[in-house]
């Protein structure tokens, strides 16, 4: 069984958690128009390469972030939150 490291619960099996998306920088609503805000509600960029994610760990209701080799399903690293802001992304 695969097991993700959780900041706070520690190495929990993979079906405790689900996914929340790739970690992204909503565009300011003051300077959004209808086409940049669909661009970033539906396009996403597909190629494999580490990307940050949001996860959740279900029993404990905590979210945190990870970095994942989305070609080799490799977690590289995971942290809270608050640990870095969002546009520290790999």
């Amino acid at each position: 069984m695969k097991l993700i490291p959780c900041p706070l619960n520690g190495l929990r099996p993979a079906d405790e958690f689900v996914y929340g998306g790739q970690v992204r920088v909503m565009p300011s609503p003051a300077d959004c128009d209808d086409a940049r805000w669909a661009q970033y509600v539906f396009n996403r960029n597909s190629v494999p390469g580490i990307r940050r994610e949001w996860w959740c760990h279900v029993p404990s209701g905590y979210w945190f972030m990870l970095d994942r080799d989305t070609a080799s399903d490799e977690i590289l690293r995971t942290f809270a939150a608050h640990e870095l802001p969002l546009e520290a992304q790999p």
